[in-house]
């Protein structure tokens, strides 16, 4: 199994701490250019997605 998402132990400390403070978390990467191709992090349900999204 390849593994799609890898994360360091202080990433994960920001997570939890952001999830403690907003609740469930979405994060979105766009395959495109431009400020879409930064990985974005958003509160669930914040972002609008559709069918074209992994």
């Amino acid at each position: 199994m390849i593994a799609r998402i890898k994360i360091t132990d202080a990433a994960k400390a920001v997570i939890d701490t952001l999830t403690a403070k907003h609740g469930e978390l979405m994060f979105h990467q766009s395959g495109g250019c431009c400020d879409g191709s930064s990985p974005m992090c958003f509160p669930k349900g914040e972002l609008m997605i559709n069918e074209t999204d992994i």
